[in-house]
């Protein structure tokens, strides 16, 4: 859901850097070890509060931390969406059926989300997430286009 990355003053609020289109209707996570209190826009990510973070030097110790929900948390998907932990780890294989490797990644650098393949024999490369470049996946695998691969 998103991601801590640093400390916000000296409260012990956090920056956040978000991954949802919004976080209000989540109050715990982590299995229930960080309650949300608030969360606001701030002019670089979002700054949250969290119940069981009372200063900045506990703010600090959580840098890096990702903010995990279970599953039955999250809405379900409509038509063609997905859950980047969905695609992590999909066989990647060429229309053909081939094998080319595996989602090591999914990043999102504004354009549209871009999964990372790591080859079976070494080396990676990056694919945009679009209907052109990947037609289907599930199933385990994810198909890539012929042409993106090479």
């Amino acid at each position: 859901m998103a991601v801590i990355v640093g400390a916000h003053g000296i409260a012990g609020e956090v920056r956040l850097k978000v991954f949802a289109e919004d976080l209000s209707s989540y109050r715990s996570f982590n299995g229930g070890t960080l309650t949300l209190l608030s969360a606001r826009a701030g002019s670089n990510g979002t700054i949250a509060r969290f119940a069981e973070v009372g200063d900045r030097s506990a703010a600090e110790a959580l840098r890096g931390t990702e903010l995990t929900l279970p599953r039955d948390a999250l809405p379900p998907l409509g038509e063609g969406e997905y859950y980047h932990a969905d695609l992590l780890g999909l066989a990647a294989v060429g229309e053909d059926g081939a094998p080319i490797g595996r989602v090591v990644a999914v990043d999102n650098f504004g354009a549209g989300d871009v999964i990372e393949i790591e080859r079976a024999g070494g080396g990676r490369f990056m694919v945009p997430m679009t209907e052109a470049a990947v037609p289907r996946w599930g199933g385990g695998e994810l198909v890539v286009a012929e042409g993106w691969a090479d």
